[in-house]
């Protein structure tokens, strides 16, 4: 993204800059006159050259570390030890993303109004960040990584790298978004990037509906709610191979109590903020008797929010003792998802449940003591000082118990309607652990059992890690640390009072979900429930519909002599088995006889489509919109809600299996009419209104119902800036396809690695740009090739002295006065 020609007409304000060099609130929350300064201003922040063979002075460094940049501008830096390794890293990183790294920390810790001012919204966020021990959980994690020299190594010099590059900014090479918010920013410390991985552990553990199952229960009964919302999933196939045997003996299940807590909670569930509910993704692991060259194929693309600046950050870390290719997280060390010349891995969201909420029962307002297992026990008390620019401090306690902190006591609001009030939040990313240390392994690992010891150290958030070797060893395991439940232990709200509902003990890492060189010849993973019945610990959590991993199995059986260009069209495929699975029957059910012309011709496209979420089609808009009023017209009159909306629909499965398999249901009745309406009844009315909704919001049967206009895709600016990201891109995909894109979330990296020898071949992609100057055309520059389903090969170098067509410039950084 380059400046627009039109923003050459603020030059007018130029004359202004001594009157206005204060900020004009609240339509301009900036000061005008810092903002249009032709030094030190926006106009800085213009796409510039990086100066051709530049020499960098770190005094820090140990010894010289050069960086050859690609032609994308990705850096392969080459380090003689790791301390500057991952200094240098922390330099670059910096230099291209340190707004995007701050800000997320400020997310974390509470601390927007710090920035923002004091906006009611603003200050009850931070409130609620602090509530739910965000910074206290980033201060376990970095316990426990003190605790190790490597890892420490590694966060502390990265540190030192960021801040490197922050002591040598002016006012002119300030980020965009520092100018525009008229901030500066701090000294990065090991706690940040403990706090940029927590933040991920809440996008990817944090959703939770705990207090929507207990109110469902309250008012439908146990055995409705457990057919409704703990049915086992429809056409589901398990992310583990079914033909394996489980040769442990578990450890013992805690007793469940005699019967389930059932407290009161609140009923408004109008204002819901969560993380989304699609944040997942795809990986595979392909065997080499599957592949045209016999060596493995690993595939991943996370889904997750997309945003500009990107969520990852591409680069290659080498070393003496590493030589790594992938995707960073800004503001923590290390390649998250990635390649060495060995081996390959990438991730998928685990889903299974870390975090239960306690209802507490306390001694008096205060909230010194709590009572639990016949006795009262002391609350720990933790102050919290939420700054707000342009106002007072305010002050919090927040009491903690053994469960965790108290997020809200019961007089007051939550932030998020699922948020029970005096209740304790038990989550595992709370606890001390020390993922940057699996990271560390699984950079320098060379075979599966060096990527099994990697994953002792993964606890939080868990995840379903894939791997392949060039030894041609492929494997996939459930990550994390659960805990071991009995049924429905955490489905519902907790008795914080009675012992039954604690965490006893957790599920050994040796008896976790894992399966190695399966004789299917491939290992995948979409989100879906990963083991079945045959499993003996109790898998609670938040997984997928059946559709994409189906979608991923069914190819991966049906395919042989498999090529990364095959895997390619895999990751792209836009195949909709919703669609395939319920669309058949539904337009059975309806009577043509009784249509009007606009109707028949929606029938007709419905009728004549292949089941593919391609950009210009007109029929996945149809049978989007269709479906969500299906699940209205079939739930609103059974479920209890408010005034505004039911708690809660069932998973999208339950409404599939009616549609397809059980169309006799009385669910189908409308229990608000006198009459008993049938399936075909609601099919037929459904199918009207979705017509007329069409056509209301889009007009007359055309091109503004084609998927890739009336969907689309917006790729916002993290702090959602106006004019600093993406519009009406024509994508293809869906959340339930493979090629799982939605309105503002997708598949965040795609990325392929055939594990050749002497070094892999890959390829991949990410919806952004490296650096996160809006004024660079670097800014976005992947976005449109990500649109059209288009890779990059990797360029993966051995040397720093290699020479390549693709190399276009070099970094040198020395110690000062090394010269």
């Amino acid at each position: 993204m380059k400046w627009t020609p039109a923003i050459v007409c603020v030059v007018i304000f130029f004359g202004l800059f001594a009157a206005l060099d204060r900020s004009i609130s609240p339509q301009v929350p900036f000061p005008l006159g810092k903002f249009f300064n032709p030094y030190s201003g926006f106009w800085a922040n213009g796409d510039k050259k990086m100066p051709l063979n530049e020499t960098v002075d770190l005094p820090e460094l140990k010894e010289s570390v050069a960086i050859s940049w690609d032609d994308r501008g990705i850096p392969h830096i080459f380090a003689q030890n790791d301390h500057d390794l991952y200094m240098v890293q922390g330099f670059v990183e910096a230099r291209d993303r340190l707004w995007q790294m701050e800000f997320l920390t400020y997310v974390a810790a509470g601390r927007l109004a710090e920035i923002l001012g004091n906006k009611p919204q603003i200050v009850a966020h931070d409130h609620f960040r602090r509530r739910v021990g965000m910074v206290y959980a980033a201060e376990n994690a970095l316990k426990s990584v003190r605790q190790d020299a490597q890892a420490y190594q590694a966060v502390e010099a990265y540190a030192k790298g960021v801040n490197a590059w922050i002591r040598q900014l002016d006012e002119s090479k300030l980020p965009l978004e520092y100018k525009i918010l008229d901030y500066k920013p701090e000294i990065w410390t090991p706690l940040k990037s403990a706090l940029v991985l927590k933040m991920m552990s809440w996008d990817l553990t944090g959703r939770n509906e705990e207090v929507q199952y207990s109110e469902i229960r309250n008012a439908m009964g146990g055995e409705t709610t457990a057919n409704l919302f703990e049915a086992t999933p429809f056409k589901m196939e398990a992310i583990m191979p079914e033909n394996i045997r489980w040769a442990f003996s578990p450890v013992d299940r805690p007793k469940a109590p005699d019967s389930l807590f059932s407290g009161k909670f609140h009923t408004d569930f109008d204002q819901i903020i969560q993380p989304e509910a699609n944040n997942g993704s795809n990986n595979w692991v392909v065997a080499g008797s599957k592949t045209a060259t016999g060596k493995p194929i690993l595939c991943n693309d996370p889904h997750l929010k997309l945003n500009l600046p990107s969520i990852w950050y591409e680069s290659q870390l080498i070393s003496p003792s590493v030589n790594v290719y992938g995707v960073s997280l800004p503001g923590v060390p290390m390649i998250i998802i990635g390649f060495n010349k060995n081996v390959a891995w990438g991730v998928t969201n685990a889903g299974t449940d870390v975090m239960d909420w306690y209802k507490i029962k306390f001694k008096n307002a205060q909230a010194n003591e709590y009572f639990y297992d016949g006795e009262w026990l002391p609350t720990q008390k933790r102050s919290e000082a939420i700054k707000i620019r342009g106002a007072k401090t305010v002050f919090d306690t927040v009491a903690y118990t053994h469960h965790g902190p108290v997020s809200y006591m019961d007089d007051e609001t939550p932030f998020s309607d699922n948020v029970p009030t005096g209740a304790a939040l038990r989550w595992t990313a709370h606890d001390p652990s020390n993922e940057v240390k699996a990271f560390y392994l699984m950079n320098r690992a060379e075979n599966l059992q060096d990527y099994n010891e990697a994953q002792h150290y993964f606890e939080c958030p868990a995840q379903n890690i894939v791997f392949a070797s060039v030894d041609g060893d492929i494997a996939l395991r459930h990550s994390g640390k659960f805990p071991v439940r009995w049924p429905q232990q955490g489905r519902y709200i907790s008795d914080g009072t009675d012992a039954a509902y604690d965490w006893k003990n957790y599920i050994p890492f040796s008896q976790l979900p894992y399966s190695e060189n399966p004789r299917q010849g491939f290992l995948a993973s979409a989100n879906q429930k990963p083991v079945d019945e045959n499993y003996p610990y109790l898998m609670l959590g938040q997984y997928a519909t059946f559709e994409r991993g189906a979608r991923i199995h069914e190819r991966l059986r049906e395919l042989s002599e498999i090529t990364p260009q095959g895997m390619m069209r895999l990751q792209l495929d836009n195949r909709n088995l919703r669609a395939r699975t319920v669309l058949p029957t539904m337009l059975a059910a309806l009577d043509t006889t009784q249509m009007t012309a606009g109707e028949h011709i929606t029938f007709i496209e419905l009728s004549n489509w292949k089941f593919d979420n391609q950009h210009d089609f007109i029929a996945p808009t149809i049978f989007e919109y269709w479906f969500e009023a299906l699940t209205t017209a079939i739930w609103d009159d059974d479920l209890p809600g408010n005034a505004n909306s039911v708690f809660l629909y069932p998973n999208d499965d339950v409404t599939m299996r009616l549609l397809s398999e059980d169309t006799a249901s009385t669910y189908f009745d409308d229990r608000l009419t006198p009459e008993v309406e049938q399936y075909g009844d609601i099919v037929q009315k459904t199918f009207r209104e979705t017509t007329d909704k069409l056509t209301q919001k889009f007009g007359e049967f055309g091109n503004a119902w084609r998927w890739g206009t009336a969907r689309g895709t917006e790729i916002q600016h993290l702090a959602r800036m106006s004019g600093l990201g993406r519009k009406k891109l024509p994508t293809d995909g869906d959340a339930i396809a493979v090629n799982a894109i939605k309105a503002n979330h997708g598949p965040s990296w795609r990325m392929i690695v055939q594990l050749d020898s002497p070094k892999p071949i890959a390829w991949g992609i990410y919806p952004g740009g490296q650096t996160g100057n809006p004024g660079s055309k670097k800014y976005d520059q992947f976005i449109d090739p990500w649109v059209a389903g288009l890779y990059y090969e990797l360029l993966y170098l051995t040397s720093p002295g290699e020479i390549h067509e693709r190399l276009v410039n070099k970094t040198f950084f020395q110690k000062t006065n090394q010269r």
